[in-house]
């Protein structure tokens, strides 16, 4: 039987569009806002961890968002960076620099679309589950090593990438604990984990971020303790989206591109196989809450389209968010519109409130990762 073009691309916003009322729209506004004040601090924090910066987790949220929901397959996919992807971003940066993970994840996006189209999106589906939980808490445990410098404050500049080598740097620097930074992290946990006691639909993480930014800003206008580090003293933040540019090539004496490209095809391979495996995982949760089947093909060939778009506003890798899937659909999101209207949250913190965002305390950040 021929396969039609309906077989492999079709974005689940078309058929919603059908019978949309403003009783629909009024619930996935409503959803999609409350899951972008949810995604505020989960892209600066996996944007931070990456090795890039707060603006760069933010740009892949709003861009790649708004082209998963856009464009997939699913109707309550809400994607953006996620904690999976920190350990092979960091790595690839360390190695090939900020330009090769930008050609990596454009290559690792090619190869989503190219999976879509061959219809490769219900083989995935198919990867054992202990292999899954295994890769997961691998991620988790990496993660966690990665917090600690913020954690407690001990300031150092260049932690070692690999895991046996970044303990050991913790513990040379054990003497230099920033006591006020630990004491703003440990808070932030407790904060988290006391507001999804009391209800699981206030944003924890949120929560610790305001009344933590609050509380170090009370201390360093009025105490005079300026040693907890905050979002601001590392990272410029800019009022908007960065201008697209081509990646900067700094080609080693010798190498083409053609030699780049093939050093750096392993880690875009493992980009691209995470990001399907992730967000066809969450699109199948999604069914089984929601009631719907969804396009595993198209929501591949979404995939692909944000992660070849992205890197060019300065993005990482980016794939659906379970957490944040789950959360718009607890909410009440049922279509894209609430995806769309995440990202659209998203665009207003990046352009009005980047100063009130520099002020975060990294080690409130370092508590948000801890419990993610």
């Amino acid at each position: 039987m021929k396969a039609s073009l309906s077989d492999v691309f079709a974005p689940k916003l078309f058929s919603c569009m059908k019978g949309y009322d403003k009783g629909r729209f009024t619930t996935d506004l409503m959803a999609g806002i409350i899951v972008g004040i949810v995604a505020i601090p989960l892209a600066i924090a996996f944007g931070i961890a990456s090795g890039v910066g707060p603006t760069e987790g933010l740009v892949t949220a709003i861009i790649a968002g708004f082209l998963i929901s856009a464009f997939g397959g699913t109707k309550v996919q809400i994607g953006g960076p996620t904690g999976a992807f920190i350990v092979i971003i960091y790595g690839i940066i360390q190695e090939f620099g900020l330009s090769g993970l930008m050609i990596a994840t454009i290559i690792a996006g090619i190869m989503l679309v190219l999976m879509g189209v061959c219809k490769l999106g219900s083989i995935i589906k198919f990867v054992p589950y202990p292999v899954i939980v295994g890769f997961t808490g691998g991620i988790a445990l990496t993660i966690f090593s990665t917090q600690m410098n913020d954690l407690f404050g001990l300031g150092i500049e260049k932690v070692p990438a690999d895991f046996i080598h970044k303990w050991i740097c913790y513990f040379e620097h054990w003497r230099d604990i920033n006591w006020w930074a630990f004491a703003v992290g440990i808070a932030s946990l407790f904060i988290i984990i006391g507001a999804t006691k009391i209800s699981k639909k206030i944003p924890g993480s949120l929560v610790a971020i305001v009344l933590m930014t609050l509380i170090v800003w009370l201390l360093r206008k009025f105490g005079g303790i300026t040693s907890i580090t905050t979002i601001g003293d590392l990272y410029t933040l800019p009022s908007g989206i960065p201008a697209p540019h081509l990646p900067a090539l700094n080609l080693t004496e010798g190498q083409t591109l053609l030699n780049l490209v093939q050093d750096l095809f392993p880690s875009a391979f493992t980009i691209a196989m995470l990001g399907a495996i992730e967000s066809l995982l969450s699109a199948m949760v999604a069914d089984g809450v929601i009631g719907d089947k969804h396009n595993s093909n198209t929501e591949l060939i979404a995939q692909g389209l944000a992660n070849v778009v992205t890197p060019f506003f300065g993005g990482i890798p980016a794939t659906g968010a379970i957490a944040r899937t789950m959360a718009n659909i607890n909410n009440g999101g049922r279509t894209p519109i609430a995806g769309i209207v995440h990202a659209g949250v998203l665009l207003l913190v990046l352009i009005c409130f980047g100063p009130l965002v520099g002020m975060i305390p990294m080690a409130c950040l370092a508590g948000v990762l801890l419990v993610v």
